[in-house]
């Protein structure tokens, strides 16, 4: 009995044995995974480059606005920028049109964006110095605001001084073109028929007319540059614009 005993108690042990090695081998050969930092972390960015980076997109951005902008056809070739009749005398057009004027409403209009090319040429320098200027903070605040940051920036900091820049050009363009050629029979026609009516006669002012839509056309041009560089990877022409804008 006592034979037996210790028989099945051996028994038992071997068995218990067994299944240990058993179970244990199969945990040997279960796949360790060793936890790994995340990848898709974000480099971060120093001030420096923070700022680099955006200077180095606003010079991007306005040297190709302002090369579209200041050549032939840059504002009269362009739909979206491109200066049409002024509309507090969109009257004079209309009259004008009825007058069998319509050539002389063509030349008109060319000779508006013809002057708003000249002026675009002097934007560089301009928007050159405000981005020279530009702080740590401005930078942060141009990066994080979105699309049209940058420009908003540049237009706060320039605007005066373009019109400034803008308004002797457009007169020396409207007076080497002899503007006044064009606009004068369509305004006198009109102001001779409105009268016999008892309606009121206009004169506006073309110079700052064509001053205001010529920066205006420039900072068209100027945002879509910007958006480029923000949405679109393959105009982040250097390490540094693909770094910067890559962090967003």
């Amino acid at each position: 009995m006592k034979q037996s005993t210790a028989i099945l108690i051996l028994s038992l042990l071997i068995v218990q044995f067994s299944c240990g090695q058993n179970i244990k081998g199969l945990v040997n050969q279960l796949p360790v995974q060793i936890p790994t930092a995340p990848t898709n972390q974000k480099p971060a960015l120093s001030n420096q480059e923070v700022i680099s980076g955006l200077k180095e997109a606003l010079q991007l951005g306005i040297k190709n606005a302002v090369n579209q902008s200041s050549v032939l056809d840059g504002f009269l070739g362009n739909s979206q920028i491109r200066l049409p009749f002024p509309p507090d005398a969109i009257k004079v057009k209309e009259k004008a049109l009825q007058l069998g004027m319509s050539s002389q409403v063509d030349k008109f209009e060319t000779t508006l964006n013809r002057a708003a090319e000249e002026a675009a040429k002097e934007a560089l320098p301009i928007f050159s110095q405000a981005i020279l200027n530009m702080s740590v903070q401005d930078g942060f605040a141009i990066l994080k605001g979105g699309n049209g940051a940058a420009t908003a920036y540049l237009k706060n900091q320039t605007n005066q001084q373009l019109y400034n820049a803008f308004l002797p050009k457009v007169k020396e363009a409207t007076s080497k073109v002899s503007l006044t050629a064009y606009w004068n029979p369509l305004i006198t026609k009109y102001n001779a028929a409105v009268k016999l009516t008892g309606g009121q006669q206009l004169n506006p002012d073309l110079d700052a007319y064509i001053t205001e839509r010529a920066i205006q056309g420039l900072f068209t041009l100027v945002t879509q540059e910007e958006d480029k560089i923000r949405q679109n990877p393959a105009a982040r022409v250097t390490d540094l614009l693909a770094k910067v804008f890559g962090s967003l």
